[in-house]
């Protein structure tokens, strides 16, 4: 099937009338996305930050009559909004999608693959993924950076926390490279679906999920040989106390999702109690990791 899309270059106040006036000339779904590559990086809590310069488009079937549609809109709203009118064909963008997701190596013996390929290396240690709505699929330069610090552990019959576990592939990844116990931790329930979907495609077990404070914090306090919290830089401040009761004494923190700039920041504030140091660097996003002095 055709389509036809309006795309109108806007600003942020301007955003919410030109969506309000798309969907009511008949189209099937908005989008906005960045004009100007501008970063828009931890947003505090109950923001929704928008960028400066937005392009918004509309999607419309393609017997659309788009001289209507554009009436809708006043002369002001369309004023050096560099409107264009474009002929999309469709595609079957789940396989379009597919075709660009390969299989990744992590280290010598580590891989992640799409759960439709086959392994390149079978003797090799393969985490089948299927990337869905949870964040984490190995792609992004943090989980990369993890992922590789990972599979340089000795973590053969370890206890592990993945904190922020998004779709778990290091929670999954951990038991895949020997854990014996894993506990997954996130804020959004479709991770934590998302974490057990991908533990039971691995056929691994001894996986625990649970929201932040749900999950056991006695029995937890203090167990972990390796706490992983691959999230923002804010975050990783704020929760700084919470990652270290994890942690047991002579266990290794492994924290990334900031950018390389923060990591003096991330530093300072752990070093009264473990010396954190930069063990990967990939595209300005940093991996950091220390082990806890032993009692």
């Amino acid at each position: 099937m055709t389509w036809l899309q309006l795309r109108l270059d806007a600003r942020p106040d301007t955003v919410e009338a030109l969506e309000d006036v798309m969907l009511a000339s008949g189209a099937v779904a908005v989008t906005m996305e960045d004009n100007a590559d501008d970063p828009v990086l931890e947003p505090g809590v109950g923001e929704t930050p928008l960028w400066q310069h937005i392009r918004v488009t509309g999607l419309y079937p393609a017997d659309t009559d788009m001289n209507t549609v554009l009436s809708q809109f006043s002369a002001g709203q369309l004023e050096n909004c560099a409107q264009r009118i474009e002929i999309l064909e469709d595609k079957d963008w789940e396989r379009e999608w597919m075709s660009h997701y390969q299989p990744m190596q992590f280290g010598e013996r580590f891989w992640v693959c799409p759960s439709w390929i086959d392994p390149p290396d079978p003797d090799a240690i393969n985490l089948l993924l299927d990337p869905g709505l949870a964040f984490g699929t190995g792609t992004h330069p943090t989980t990369a950076l993890c992922l590789k610090a990972m599979a340089a552990l000795p973590l053969d019959r370890t206890c592990v926390v993945d904190y922020g576990c998004g779709s778990g592939i290091l929670a999954v990844a951990a038991l895949k490279l020997g854990a014996r116990d894993v506990l997954g931790v996130d804020n959004d329930p479709q991770a934590l679906v998302a974490s057990e979907d991908n533990a039971e495609r691995n056929a691994v077990t001894n996986l625990s999920v649970a929201r932040p404070g749900a999950y056991d914090a006695p029995a937890w306090q203090a167990r972990a040989d390796l706490v992983v919290a691959n999230i923002l830089a804010g975050p990783l401040l704020e929760l700084s106390h919470t990652l270290l009761d994890l942690l047991k004494p002579g266990g290794i923190l492994m924290v990334s999702g900031l950018l390389a700039t923060q990591a003096e920041t991330l530093i300072a504030h752990y070093a009264k109690h473990l010396p954190l140091e930069v063990v990967g660097e990939t595209d300005g996003w940093v991996c950091l990791m220390g082990k806890l002095a032993p009692r």
